[in-house]
């Protein structure tokens, strides 16, 4: 048994772990600002929990949510980045949080002692119009995180601010970020390539001249998946600062754009929604949109129903049938098929068989003996072992060819003695 000594050791150490484990500081509430239209990004850094970044890899794991509730709202996303060892939120508020207020809990834990800390990002979304032209791209050379860098995005917006689009300057904006892997693309072959990026920025200037007719050159290529080999005219401008576009992926959308050019890769949903643009109204639409991503839930009437008969009755008739036919041919088959059997028997004949007694001194027969199929054959037995001249012989074995004579018999007397030899 162990001693109270021993027993109370254990239990101030199990205590003392428990409250290692579930140890927390008095939350801080951050404070953030984000546009409707606009994308946000935010950076969950150790420094947010008054922790000291040391150098194991991975040592925190954040986890942010919608307050009270289990996840992030809808339209928010969050991500780690193991080359910055923090993470990241980003994403675009929709119009129906224009002029609100929702508040974030991010929960950190060090493991390296499994010590939880936690804190609150108060986010207040302010009005603005989602900008009506926007040019959408694929960046190849680049992962999502890349564009958490506020001067590689400013790099970016200097290109259409300067050279593409230069009406776009007081109001040019980045309206949304995602990796192309989660876009539906596929991961590189070599896991040191890039995944690539999806850019779109928009502004409610009107689209120049020249990117127009940029889009008027890289319209034959949208029947193409990807066209990484196609150089355009604007190649150099876009290299020289460190991005390589995928031209099949590049797309102007706006009030004025034509809808064949709407229509890249068979995106049947933006071929509807900028046709619903031109006729209803910019309002108009953004309320139908609102509508369409809402979802609504079935009624149990609306459900639809299986029967399963119809898969029991094939999934036995089918087995059944090949397991009849296969009978069938093994049946046919041993059936059908002619042996002959043969019986170790002896042959019987009609004939009558005459066994002959030969005589020594001549080849004639002596004695003709009866049928074998007689009944009366052995009535006679003693009278022609009587008559055959070989009783006197017997035979030692089968394989011995000669015959000797059957010894007198004996006859019992008393025995003389002649000449000293016993007789």
């Amino acid at each position: 048994m162990y001693s109270k000594s021993k027993i109370f050791l254990c239990l101030s150490t199990t205590l003392l772990l428990c409250t290692s484990i579930v140890k927390s500081t008095s939350s801080n509430q951050i404070l953030g600002q984000a546009s409707v239209g606009e994308l946000y990004t935010f950076k969950i850094e150790p420094s947010m929990f008054n922790w000291t970044h040391q150098v194991i890899n991975e040592q925190f794991r954040y986890t942010p949510s919608l307050k009270s509730y289990p996840d992030l709202p809808s339209w928010m996303r969050y991500m780690y980045s193991q080359e910055h060892h923090a993470g990241f939120l980003y994403g675009t508020p929709p119009a129906r949080l224009a002029s609100k207020k929702i508040i974030l809990e991010i929960i950190a834990l060090n493991k390296q002692n499994y010590e939880t800390r936690h804190c609150e990002l108060v986010l207040t979304i302010a009005s603005k119009f989602h900008a009506p032209n926007v040019v959408q791209m694929k960046i190849d050379n680049l992962n999502w995180v890349h564009l958490m860098d506020p001067g590689r995005v400013e790099n970016l917006r200097n290109i259409f601010r300067k050279d593409l689009w230069p009406e776009s300057e007081p109001d040019l904006s980045l309206v949304f970020m995602e990796s192309a892997i989660n876009m539906g693309g596929r991961l590189p072959l070599r896991p040191q390539q890039h995944e690539g990026v999806i850019v779109h920025l928009g502004s409610f200037a009107k689209f120049s001249d020249r990117l127009n007719q940029l889009q008027e050159e890289v319209r034959p290529l949208y029947k193409l998946p990807s066209c990484t080999y196609k150089r355009t005219s604007v190649q150099k401008i876009f290299e020289n600062v460190g991005f390589k576009l995928d031209w099949c992926a590049f797309k102007m959308v706006g009030t004025e754009t034509d809808p064949a050019v709407l229509h890249h890769n068979h995106d049947t949903e933006s071929f509807k929604a900028n046709n619903a643009n031109k006729v209803m109204g910019q309002s108009e639409a953004m309320n139908m949109k609102r509508r369409a991503d809402r979802w609504h839930g079935m009624a149990r009437d609306e459900v639809p129903t299986r029967n399963y008969i119809d898969e029991f009755a094939f999934a036995f008739a089918i087995p059944t049938v090949l397991f009849g036919l296969l009978c069938g041919i093994l049946t046919a088959t041993l059936c059908f098929k002619h042996h002959k059997f043969y019986k170790d028997s002896y042959p019987t004949t009609s004939s009558t068989v005459q066994m002959v007694q030969y005589s020594d001194t001549n080849s004639q027969p002596v004695t003709t003996l009866k049928s074998l199929k007689d009944p009366n054959c052995l009535l006679d037995n003693t009278s022609v072992r009587s008559q055959s001249p070989t009783s006197f012989y017997q035979t030692e074995s089968p394989s011995n060819t000669y015959l000797r004579p059957k010894p007198p018999p004996y006859k019992g007397g008393s025995l003389t003695r002649t000449s000293g030899v016993d007789i």
